[in-house]
């Protein structure tokens, strides 16, 4: 009877870890499997099975592999104290991580010192210089957001590493094109107005913020690049207090500005411009200034990137389209080997734990010659080649 019931213990013993290390094989069999769809919002795992941790990105597209950057988060604070992060990968499903692309400093008199704001890294290839070129929304270290400075790095591989090359303000000393010569002259200064009052949103409107940091250069906050079918590349970004959006044309090396920029929606109160060419037209997606929380995306389209640009209704629709899915616009991805594709990033942030924040990426949808951001619990790159979509 005891042998019995001994045998009979190890037995179960033996079941019992049996079972757990079939469980735990499962599970590693998952982890480990490649990805074929999108999830948005939920939890999104490199080759190392780490969280993905490149928030408010963009992606460059670079001899048949996408380079994803972005912003490095930890549990409990926004701050830089990495630096931007890079991944890259074949399909976007799928994520293998290259490391730190642009390290922050320990040097305290560096721009990018440790627990500066980086933010909204945008990469982009230079043809001509064979130079990958990085720029970012740039805050100095415990200045809040004062700063609104732009940081330009370079380097010879996508991969990095990025060097610093200037940070600054944008296009100093120079007017917008779309800024007529009353509104250059004007005389009424900030002080004149009480905020929030609609003679100080008209006195925004007419370029009151222009002209008080025309000697010292325009601010940039949130912002993208773009590279045209011509070569040309343009910094878009928040300005005027985020009341404004400019687009500022680059020069031939993208590492500055030729002077040319324009103003677009002014006092509108846009962020997170997100913006793509179809069939011969821009497409901006961009977002309304509300701090970490979500609101109605806007979209604004013009013939010309630095001609007129006109505002439509929000993209998204269906449920909590309001919300735009509970995200915020960071980039928009022209899908390489397929026609009229685009795939539509956004960022679900969390601010009180940075590093939980999740990536919805969704695609676009043309309906009557427009935009349409539509959710997804579950997608794949065929939806493109999907007819009517």
């Amino acid at each position: 009877m005891a042998l019995n019931i001994y045998l009979m213990k190890k037995m179960t013993g033996a079941y019992t870890y049996l079972t757990v290390l079939l469980i735990a094989l499962l599970s590693y069999n998952d982890m480990m499997a490649q990805n074929t769809a999108f999830y948005p919002g939920k939890l999104w795992f490199d080759n190392n099975q780490r969280l993905i941790n490149a928030h408010g990105g963009g992606i460059l597209y670079h001899e048949g592999q996408y380079y994803w950057f972005g912003e490095h988060k930890g549990e409990r604070s926004n701050a830089a104290w990495v630096g931007v992060t890079c991944y890259s990968s074949s399909d976007l499903y799928n994520w293998q991580d290259e490391g730190v692309a642009l390290a922050v400093s320990k040097d305290d008199k560096s721009p990018i010192v440790a627990g500066s704001t980086i933010e909204r890294p945008k990469v982009v290839y230079n043809a001509t210089t064979k130079k990958f070129v990085m720029y970012f929304h740039l805050e100095l270290k415990g200045k809040g957001y004062d700063a609104a400075h732009v940081g330009v790095a370079i380097s010879d591989k996508p991969t990095g590493p990025y060097q610093l090359i200037k940070n600054g303000r944008v296009n100093a000393g120079k007017w917008p094109s779309n800024m007529t010569a009353a509104q250059r002259t004007a005389t009424d200064r900030p002080e004149d107005y009480q905020w929030w009052t609609k003679e100080w949103t008209k006195a925004i409107e007419n370029g009151l913020f222009v002209r008080r940091d025309f000697e010292s250069g325009q601010m940039s906050r949130d912002m993208t690049l773009f590279v045209d079918d011509d070569n040309k590349g343009y910094h878009i970004y928040s300005s005027e207090d985020n009341l404004t959006l400019h687009i500022a044309e680059l020069t031939e090396d993208y590492l500055d500005y030729t002077g040319k920029y324009i103003r677009i929606a002014p006092a509108g109160h846009n962020e997170a411009p997100a913006i793509f060419k179809e069939d011969g037209r821009y497409f901006m997606i961009t977002s309304g200034c509300t701090g970490w929380d979500p609101n109605a995306a806007r979209l604004l389209t013009a013939d010309n990137i630095l001609g007129e640009w006109t505002l439509h209704p929000n993209p998204c629709v269906g449920k909590d389209a309001e919300l735009t899915f509970h995200s915020q616009s960071t980039y928009i991805l022209p899908i390489a080997g397929k026609k009229d594709a685009f795939l539509f990033m956004a960022d679900r942030w969390k601010p009180n734990n940075p590093i939980d924040g999740r990536y919805v990426w969704l695609p676009i949808v043309f309906e009557d010659g427009m935009p349409v951001l539509k959710w997804f619990d579950k997608w794949d790159l065929s939806v493109f080649d999907k007819k009517g979509n």
